[in-house]
């Protein structure tokens, strides 16, 4: 044993002393801070596909789809323009069935795997619609496999192709799609759904709403049920044409040097209605937090012009004016000249909005937020309306319909944008009479109160606000008898989940018309038996917005 410790001790003493062969040594490092720079820099990424020929002779090829995603990708790997580290192109047979689309993508998902790597995924293809199984109308990319007669089992599901999209771990990503469903130009239709569509009165029918994560932009060549054309003089699709001229810098509206994605979409967009004259209306479904993370081509050097904008659905087909004069149709956006300036947002004689601002240089103001500064977003309102249990038993046992007055707080996008957060108390007092025995009136005075919160979502049109979504609420129930057989009182208090929905008539900027009704499920006690019942409600009154 003794030994075993002096042979221990040497080892410790082996392992402390300094040696020129230590493994366990602290071994001094130098790092050069350009290489550590350059390990940890966004990468800048793009997957460009251009299917021009297709095995179905059914599907008519197209002349400039390939070219479009080969023009592209030399804009973005041109170190003038785009600068991008990785450009893959898609265009030959082999690359462009609908098996390498979807498997270049989940590569792509495990190569840009950091948050702010700039990611652009582009389409340049037909584009057509069909039914699944379930019936339900679909959007698909037409792929150099897809068959005419199974277009849900053979081409690409616009579904899929978001999700897909979706799961890219970037928060810096772009889709470009530079195809359409119409059943002209770029796009197809089984003569059947041509036919179905046709007798939709509106001429087409409702454009579907798509889902955008954090920092993500789709932009499309037109807008829905609109036609993506070719032109044989620019020889490109047209929208891709004037998207590739905006990265030469013509696009950089404020001046800052770099070109981001929507700097460049509403280049091409505003050339594109030009060039068709109004025909083709290029569209866009942006979530976008901050600055415009997607920079497409240079490199921001400088502090640029103030930039207003909006993307928001809510403002589509304003017109947003400074100083009088028209700067842009929304959605879209405007570089002005720092200082105080009066915006207004107009939409024909009318004006939405008129505020005079002070804008400094670098600032980008979203418009969504002025819409949010001119009506107060918090209301309360005065409201008289009936209260009721559901079920007769309980309204013979317990209390018959009854009126109520309260008030009701509401605020607009809180806790989350487009939610809103209810708060509401009402109550009533009275004398009121139970049948508990066939001919005999049994009279009681009843005190009752209602509290609670709600959390619906905003549905907002105009003037027009509709909401619903989920309520729990706290029901006191107070009944006092004074009758030959009984005197003395009874008392019940619960508190039950529900659901709240209404609507909210905007009269001016500060008054409104408001009517809203619940439906609750609670459990009492009556009489030392349990049971579980029903109530409801329903209110209108003016309300105050402050």
């Amino acid at each position: 044993m003794k030994r075993f410790f002096l042979i221990l001790l040497g080892a410790l003493a082996a392992c402390a002393g300094p040696s020129a062969h230590e493994k366990g040594g602290l071994v001094p490092l130098k790092l050069d801070e350009a290489a550590l720079s350059n390990a940890y820099a966004p990468r800048r990424i793009a997957l460009l596909v251009g299917i021009s020929e297709f095995q179905d002779p059914q599907w008519r090829n197209l002349r400039y789809s390939s070219k479009d995603a080969q023009d592209l990708a030399t804009a973005l790997k041109d170190p003038a323009r785009g600068h991008f580290d990785q450009v893959r192109l898609l265009t030959r047979r082999e690359e462009t069935t609908r098996a390498s689309i979807v498997a270049a993508i989940r590569e792509l998902q495990k190569e840009a795997t950091r948050p702010d790597d700039v990611v652009v995924v582009y389409f340049s293809a037909h584009g057509t619609l069909s039914r699944d199984g379930q019936g339900e109308l679909r959007r698909y990319l037409v792929t150099h496999d897809s068959s005419y007669q199974s277009i849900p089992q053979t081409a690409l599901s616009m579904d899929v192709l978001k999700a897909e999209f979706d799961k890219l771990p970037s928060r810096r990503r772009l889709m470009v799609l530079a195809t359409c469903h119409s059943g002209s130009g770029k796009s197809l239709l089984p003569k059947e759904l041509e036919t179905e569509l046709a007798g939709i009165k509106s001429g087409f029918y409702a454009r579907p709403l798509e889902e955008a994560s954090r920092a993500s932009m789709v932009f499309a060549a037109c807008d829905w049920g609109e036609t993506a054309r070719e032109d044989e003089g620019l020889r490109n699709d047209i929208y891709t044409h004037f998207l590739i001229e905006g990265l030469s810098g013509t696009a950089d509206r404020n001046a800052d040097g770099a070109v981001t994605a929507t700097e460049a979409h509403d280049f091409a967009r505003r050339r594109t209605f030009a060039f068709t004259q109004g025909r083709q209306r290029p569209s866009a479904e942006i979530l976008e937090v901050g600055a415009d993370p997607v920079v497409l081509s240079g490199r921001i050097d400088r502090l640029g012009r103030p930039e207003l904008f909006s993307y928001n659905p809510r403002l589509d087909g304003f017109t947003l004016k400074v100083d009088g004069e028209p700067r842009a149709e929304l959605p879209g956006g405007a570089a002005v000249v720092p200082g105080r300036r009066t915006v207004e947002l107009t939409k024909g004689d009318s004006v939405l909005i008129r505020r005079e601002l002070e804008v400094a240089v670098g600032e980008r103001l979203p418009l969504e937020q002025l819409l949010s500064d001119a009506f107060p977003s918090r209301s309360l309102a005065l409201m008289g309306g009936m209260f009721s249990f559901v079920d007769g038993r309980s309204r013979t046992e317990l209390l018959p319909a009854s009126p109520e007055v309260g008030l009701v707080l509401r605020l607009e996008d809180r806790p989350l944008q487009d939610f809103g957060l209810l708060l509401d108390v009402s109550g009533s007092r009275g004398r009121r009479t139970l049948e508990l025995v066939p001919g005999s009136q049994v009279p009681f005075v009843y005190t009752r109160l209602t509290a609670g919160v709600g959390m619906p979502y905003l549905w907002r049109w105009d003037k027009l606000t509709l909401f619903g979504g989920p309520r729990v609420a706290a029901l006191y129930l107070g009944r006092s008898f004074e009758v030959d057989a009984f005197t003395g009182g009874q008392h019940y208090f619960t508190v039950s989940p529900g659901v709240v929905g209404g609507l909210v008539w905007r009269l001016g900027e500060r008054l409104e018309l408001t009517a809203q009704a619940q439906l609750m499920l609670t459990y009492v006690v009556v009489d030392g038996r349990g049971q579980a019942v029903g109530f409801t409600g329903g209110q209108a009154g003016m309300g105050y917005r402050f």
